[in-house]
Parts: C-alpha cells; structure tokens; sequence
C-alpha cells in the first residue's frame, strides 16, 4: 500500500496561548488534550445541542496548543473559541508553521503523529482517496451541524472520562443508551456511486452516500449514512443499480481462505 503524505502547513493552524489553554480547551474540545509535549488528538467542536461545527487535529506544541482544522471551518474554529473565551488566559493566533503527516494506510489516517518537517505531498486525489479508505469526515461533505460525532464516525475523538465541554451531555446521554438512529459507514461496492446516491437494503431507502472513490487497493468504495437497521459491517445494499456491502471503517483487506 503507497504511503500518502499530507503538509498540513497552509493557513489552517491556530496557535492558542496562555495559561488557561488546557482548561480552556478541554472545555471547548470533545477528546481529552492533557498530552505530552508534541502529542496530538483528533477531536471535535460541538454545539451546545451536541451537533459537530468543525473537526480538528490538536499538537501540544511547548508553550501552546497548535488547532488545524480544514480550510472550510478554519475562521469558524477560531471565531467558536474567541466568542467563549470570556474570562480565560488565553490568547489565538494563526500562524505559518511546517507540519506534514505520513498516512501509511488507512488506520494510520487516524494514528499518524505530525512531523515538522518541510514534505512533497501526495496529490490532492491520493489523498481524498485515503480519507474515504480511513473514513475520515470531511465537513461540508460527510458531516455538519446535522449530524452528532457519534453518527459521524468520530467516536476515536470523544473522551467520556474527562469533565464537561460544550455539548457534553447530548455524547453523554447518546453514549449511555448505546446506539445512535443512522452512522457514517464504509461501502463496498461493485461498481463507481456518486455523492448523493440512495441507499437500499432490499427495496428498503436506508440512507445515502456522501463519499466516493476508486481505491486501488479496496476498488469501488464509499462512505455514506445508513440507518442502525442496515449498519452493520456485511448487510447487504443496493446503490442504484451497483450491489454493495456496509464495511467497517477504516477499510481492511478481507482475510482470503
């Protein structure tokens, strides 16, 4: 499997100081940020009504916490966190730093800790393609303010055992009853789908792609919401006229006999 490289260097980092800058972020974030120096976690902003408004990556960075978020969300991250900082220690800045990681295969999409080093990136389609294979949200694309971290396939982002951010006691409650209605979930398909298609189980419309692409290790695949009736790994669907399995996420070779 090619190794995909990503710099995560332009205009996306927020550089957030201060002495309040743990506390205040374990109380803005989903996924717990007590981290050793150059230590990273995947997490998520919510809403007070547990909705998901950006997805980050946060780096423990010496004095500072280093915030990358997607390009579409960038200004959004940073107008959340000033519009909460009220009386914190804390202080925001975007900054020009050079971070890469290294994807090695699809789980790693999610493990890869950040490098900061100058790097050749991979091109934007070997890219896109991974993220599919990983199941990694895009937002705008496969996630938003409709949809819970739960639902998105962000559950290595939430932390049930640090105290109270935003929109905890929605993940809180969601967590305890242990099911969410609909869930962000890998596609094996037998042929190319396009974002919007529907989802069949049988002759049942349980949901719809968001994601597609052609993997040239997994082939047709795609990430899309189905309904908990459908959402587990091996049902069998219908997308159009391509037959299809759910599949867990990130994407696996399957065993051979």
């Amino acid at each position: 499997m090619k190794p995909v490289v990503v710099d995560q260097s332009p205009g996306t980092i927020l550089s957030v100081t201060g002495k309040d800058r743990q506390r205040f972020l374990q109380g803005m974030l989903s996924n717990d940020v007590a981290l050793a120096d150059s230590g990273f976690c995947r997490a998520a902003i919510l809403s007070p009504k547990g909705r998901v408004l950006s997805v980050v990556d946060v780096v423990s960075h010496g004095d500072s916490y280093l915030v990358m978020s997607e390009a579409s969300t960038a200004q959004k991250t940073r107008e959340v966190f000033e519009r909460h900082a009220i009386m914190d220690d804390v202080a925001f800045a975007s900054i020009d730093l050079v971070i890469h990681r290294v994807w090695d295969d699809p789980a790693s999409v999610w493990t890869a800790p950040p490098v900061f080093a100058a790097c050749e990136p991979s091109s934007p389609e070997e890219i896109e393609v991974r993220r599919i294979e990983a199941g990694l949200p895009r937002y705008g694309v496969d996630v938003s303010e409709d949809y819970f971290p739960f639902e998105a396939n962000l559950e290595c982002a939430i932390s049930y055992t640090k105290g109270c951010y935003v929109g905890q006691e929605v993940v809180a409650r969601a967590h305890a009853r242990g099911h969410a209605n609909k869930r962000l979930v890998g596609l094996r398909l037998d042929g190319a789908a396009s974002p919007g298609n529907k989802i069949f189980a049988g002759d049942k419309d349980v949901g719809v792609v968001t994601s597609a692409a052609s993997s040239p290790d997994f082939g047709a695949i795609a990430l899309g919401y189905v309904h908990r009736s459908s959402f587990e790994p091996e049902t069998a669907v219908w997308v159009g006229e391509r037959r299809g399995v759910v599949a867990a996420l990130p994407f696996r070779a399957r065993p051979t006999s």
